[in-house]
């Protein structure tokens, strides 16, 4: 009937219970038990259009109700902030992280991510997508299959616990382009020519925007389970010679040229995504020749309120969407290219593909159960939907590749959408909700969690099933 494991073991304890209270208090006790057992079972197996059942759902609205309460959805920071150091620290599952900068066997420095309440070590490295725009059709299959080859590469790195892409679009604040014809211009060039170059400085930002894409991969601090963790310097030391490979590795899939985001330019990272007024000041330093005094304690917002579906961080108001649903059917390449492009009623839109690869044991024990449950839906009626059967056939394909070698991930996927006037906030919804449609993914604006929904688009490697008070696997099991 749609339970899972867990749910089913109720279904048959609350049967026995019911008959143990039949026989010990009589009919009317068993009624009544009966009642409250089916009630209990009726809210697990009650889902709406996202597979979330009513018992869910009640969870989570008390869960915010209890989060109001305590007033744990406002953050205010610096000197006049509620915490005694006076710092603009991150908010919530980002707030005890802790940053440390190590150099690779290529000599580049790279920024190393720590997550204590999970023993998660982070490397983020920034690529420059070469874009599918003027390219083959061999070429784009090249890209998918290193990228499909990347992926499951990273079931067999040691120690790697998720990785996740983080595509993010934005309005170009011009300083580069101002930097760039400042630097070239002809001072005994005509007047009408610099003129024309001036007018083309001063307007074409408008409507422009910047394409930027992260890779973050995260590593566990222990060599195994219950093993002792490492501190940062030990894993500088090993990350520096696995690092310069991963980033060789991304080179196959498209990704343009790859390299380690330092301390600097991480740090640049997030404060801009708290506060996008920023994004100016910080170009404009740059183009000055002056690097920016940002240091991690100093990178979170001034301020922040997490509102049931929206974000108010800084400046900017913010929704994350979440991935319920992944395209079904055959799957192109450009699936994406509409809700990965630039969009002007979108300040600053980010997406996020998370990955969680599975050893190779525990992948063909999964494969397995889903192959011997998918069968088992479709020969329990001898009329079995379309859906039973093509789900069987998925399920066999998965286990035929998994046998021949493939690789095995868990994924998903956020979309953040950034405005910076509040009016906005439908407009950006609705594109969104258009845009979700139009790459056939089925998207549910996270409810009661926004903040961390935020955190977790953001390129930091946070392994948000790991950060759940109900462990992932029991929810899974209902």
């Amino acid at each position: 009937m749609g339970l899972g494991t867990l749910g089913t073991s109720l279904l048959l304890g609350g049967l026995i219970f019911t008959v143990f209270v039949v026989m010990a208090a009589g009919m009317l006790g068993g009624i009544i038990t009966g009642a409250v057992m089916g009630v209990l079972l009726l809210a697990v197996l009650v889902k709406d259009k996202h597979d979330r059942n009513l018992l869910t759902r009640m969870t989570v609205r008390i869960a915010w109700w209890n989060t109001r309460s305590k007033g744990a959805h406002l953050y205010r920071s610096g000197p006049l902030g509620r915490t005694p150091w006076g710092t603009f620290q991150l908010p919530g599952l980002a707030a005890p992280s802790r940053l440390s900068e190590h150099t690779d066997s290529y000599g580049r420095p790279f920024a190393l991510l720590y997550v204590p309440a999970t023993g998660h070590y982070t490397v983020v490295i920034g690529t420059e997508p070469d874009g599918a725009a003027l390219v083959d059709e061999e070429q784009i299959d090249s890209w998918v299959a290193g990228w499909g080859h990347w992926l499951a590469n990273l079931g067999d790195e040691p120690g790697i616990e998720a990785a996740s892409v983080t595509i993010e679009t934005a309005p170009d604040t011009g300083t580069r382009l101002r930097r760039e014809v400042a630097s070239s211009i002809d001072p005994e060039a005509p007047e009408f020519a610099r003129a024309m170059l001036e007018e083309v400085v001063g307007k074409y930002p408008m409507g422009s925007s910047t394409v930027k894409a992260y890779v973050a991969v995260t590593f566990a601090a222990a060599h195994r389970s219950g093993g002792k963790r490492r501190t940062a310097d030990e894993m500088g030391t090993e990350l520096a010679a696995r690092v310069p490979g991963l980033t060789q590795g991304l080179s196959a899939t498209g990704a343009g040229a790859a390299h380690p985001l330092s301390a600097q330019e991480l740090c640049e990272t997030i404060r801009i995504a708290y506060d996008p007024a920023s994004a100016v000041l910080i170009d404009e330093a740059h183009a000055a020749g002056e690097v920016p005094d940002l240091t991690w304690p100093d990178v979170g917002p001034t301020a922040h309120q997490a509102y049931w579906d929206c974000y108010r961080h800084d400046g900017a108001l913010s929704v994350t969407w979440a991935m319920t649903s992944a395209p079904r059917g055959n799957v192109q390449a450009n699936v994406l290219a509409r809700l990965l492009a630039p969009h002007g009623d979108i300040a600053r839109k980010r997406v996020t593909l998370l990955y969680r690869p599975l050893d190779a044991a525990r992948a063909a024990s999964i494969v397995e159960a889903d192959l011997r449950a998918a069968e088992f839906r479709q020969t329990s009626t001898n009329k079995p939907s379309a859906r039973d059967v093509m789900a069987t056939r998925a399920a066999r394909a998965t286990a035929n590749e998994e046998a021949s070698g493939a690789g095995l991930l868990n994924f998903g996927l956020l979309v953040t959408a950034t405005v910076t006037d509040l009016d906005l906030k439908a407009e950006a919804k609705a594109a969104i909700d258009n845009l979700s449609a139009t790459a056939r993914l089925r998207l549910r604006v996270v409810q009661g969690s926004q903040d961390s929904a935020f955190a977790g688009a953001l390129p930091l490697g946070l392994v948000l099933p790991k950060h759940l008070r109900v462990p992932a696997e029991l929810k899974e099991q209902l």
